[in-house]
């Protein structure tokens, strides 16, 4: 921007293909790079895979047919309404709904069989809320929807007359479900979140599996896109947890912070390495057909280290996942300019956080906040507790991954 500060908004992202952009021999991989320096410097672009099974199966050679993500998350693209129109233009999400997970865990006290009958109750009652919204919706008309129907931006509207109800069009269209606190959920269950055992992870895959089975019968049934999605979960994190914590008191591990973990996400605090983080959290992008992200969060400036950058993107690529970014810090003295990372001092010109305070740019779920004040209590805290990653050589190469880079990311 005009003054060298980072736009928080809107979200870029880099699509990413083999043959098209993301091997050294592909026409466009000096874009994919040039994305890379962006990237470490700005905190966008996110990056999508287009090469990930569940969206290569979509692709039918034209640009209607690859995936793209909303900003933050959100994923159209399969039609069980209209096969013919498995497209990405046209459409959107009409509703979603999130389930509260660690509360069904805690409530069924380590029995998993009364937890999945918790679980498909919630299910029940959660399509039935998103039928009962959909009834309402699909019987505005044109006229209510001047843009997207009256302009023809939706698929099929421009068949419609301005007094017509929009509800066969509207069936394009998705209606999502959403979960939070999944490592809560687990750590409830199972005394350990699926970053500590191998056995949580498969309960975790398991209980994610379950929903994505349970949404694709009811899509099957009504001709509807019911979708399983990754909740972003802005404000939810810290909604959810303060009311169980007064209902059911501070747990350990589970209500005993500000926040519950963002979906399938291992929990920030945890001290993993990062490609394992990506690893264990790759498959469950190809159960959330509703959207999906997977963050690595790095501490020190990545731009001193390109390669390592790109290693973790190749990385994100080659385990599964769907749509993947780089969190790091994103700092700015407004007086002389400064873009980099900022203690209590500025590094070009000396001055200390006085009346005038740093920019302290941060993400919280997939959009950029301008200073941390912004954030509600909840992403405060999870903000602060976030384990940072420094991605050195060494880190790399012991994941059989080379990176030709003498420079680490300092910790």
């Amino acid at each position: 921007m005009g003054s060298g500060e980072t736009p928080i908004f809107p979200i870029q992202i880099f699509r990413l293909k083999e043959g098209v952009s993301f091997n050294p021999e592909d026409p466009n991989y000096d874009l994919f790079k040039q994305a890379c320096a962006v990237s470490a410097k700005r905190l966008f672009p996110n990056f999508s895979f287009l090469d990930a099974s569940f969206n290569a199966q979509y692709y039918k050679g034209t640009p209607e047919t690859e995936v793209a993500y909303m900003g933050c998350r959100t994923r159209v693209i399969g039609n069980t309404y209209d096969p013919q129109n498995e497209v990405t233009p046209g459409r959107g999400n009409l509703s979603f709904t999130s389930i509260n997970l660690p509360r069904l865990a805690i409530r069924a006290h380590g029995d998993l069989e009364l937890f999945f009958d918790l679980l498909d109750q919630k299910l029940d009652l959660s399509c039935e809320q998103m039928l009962a919204r959909f009834d309402i919706q699909k019987r505005k008309k044109v006229y209510n929807m001047p843009f997207l129907m009256g302009q023809g931006v939706w698929t099929g509207s421009e068949n419609l007359k301005y007094d017509d109800e929009v509800g066969e069009v509207l069936k394009n269209g998705t209606l999502s479900l959403g979960f939070i606190g999944l490592a809560e959920t687990l750590k409830c269950l199972t005394g350990e979140h699926h970053g500590e055992s191998e056995r949580a992870q498969n309960l975790g895959l398991e209980i994610i599996g379950h929903m994505r089975s349970y949404l694709d019968k009811r899509a099957a049934q009504s001709q509807l896109n019911f979708s399983l999605l990754a909740t972003p979960a802005e404000g939810l994190s810290g909604r959810f947890v303060k009311m169980d914590r007064e209902r059911y008191g501070s747990i350990e591990g589970i209500t005993d912070r500000e926040y519950y973990t963002n979906s399938f996400h291992v929990p920030v605090y945890y001290d993993i390495n990062a490609f394992k983080k990506i690893e264990l959290e790759a498959p469950y992008h190809a159960l959330t057909n509703a959207g999906h992200i997977s963050y690595v969060e790095l501490d020190g400036d990545p731009t001193h280290n390109l390669e390592a950058f790109e290693a973790i993107i190749r990385h994100m690529k080659e385990c599964g996942v769907g749509y993947g970014s780089v969190n790091h810090p994103v700092d700015r003295d407004s007086v002389c300019g400064y873009n980099g990372i900022i203690g209590d001092r500025c590094p070009k010109c000396g001055r200390e956080e006085g009346n005038i305070p740093f920019e302290r740019i941060r993400r919280i779920t997939g959009y950029l906040v301008g200073t941390l004040d912004r954030f509600n209590n909840g992403k405060r805290a999870e903000e602060s507790q976030r384990v940072k990653h420094g991605v050195a050589v060494a880190d790399i190469e012991s994941e059989g991954i080379v990176a030709h880079t003498d420079v680490p990311i300092e910790a």
